[in-house]
């Protein structure tokens, strides 16, 4: 089955991300009807245990993606190791294992510019904790695409580079707690 809920959730983080998701992820009732594409930066040679670990916390399924997944509402994918995440369409992921971006395979950049041609004005892009500037530029074009942009507030992350970068690449974000963006979610899902 495809999707057929009006629009998606993609999420990056990267240092300090397990704790920030644990508090995101979990809070979503499993009636939430978008998708959510999760791209956190993880050892690229060790297999990721991220899809297994919430697939237990949360109420919705989640699962690491598989070349030519298909999208369904409701479900977390989260992107595999050493590989970039893309979207070939509203109901189909690719993967991809061209360089690395800003040091990072999976690159939240190149997800969330993937994702906001896709999706455009019906993503909602979210930018965590983390330690480089992975993820910036990709918000930027969700922003451009007419979609709605949230940064994790710099003083309640873990590592703050990631979230600065993004609020310096796009000004006009929501700047959140990790309490609020899940409220957000919740609020405006539907």
């Amino acid at each position: 089955m495809t999707s057929t809920a009006k629009g998606a959730v993609i999420i990056g983080a990267s240092a300090g991300a397990l704790e920030a998701l644990s508090l995101i992820l979990p809070a979503l009732p499993a009636t939430f009807p978008l998708p959510i594409f999760v791209i956190v930066h993880v050892p690229p040679h060790k297999p990721s245990v991220l899809a297994d670990i919430f697939n237990a916390k949360c109420r919705l399924r989640a699962i690491e993606v598989e070349d030519k997944e298909p999208i369904e509402p409701g479900v977390i994918y989260f992107a595999p190791p050493n590989y970039h995440m893309l979207f070939e369409d509203q109901s189909s992921l690719a993967l991809s294992n061209e360089d690395e971006v800003l040091f990072s395979r999976p690159s939240i950049d190149v997800a969330f510019e993937s994702a906001a041609e896709v999706w455009g004005a019906e993503l909602i892009g979210i930018i965590l904790t983390g330690a480089n500037q992975d993820g910036a530029r990709g918000l930027q074009a969700i922003s451009k695409a007419g979609g709605t942009v949230i940064v994790q507030n710099p003083e309640d992350a873990y590592a703050k580079a990631m979230p600065e970068t993004a609020i310096a690449f796009s000004p006009q974000a929501q700047v959140l707690s990790i309490a609020d963006i899940s409220a957000y979610l919740m609020s405006n899902s539907g």
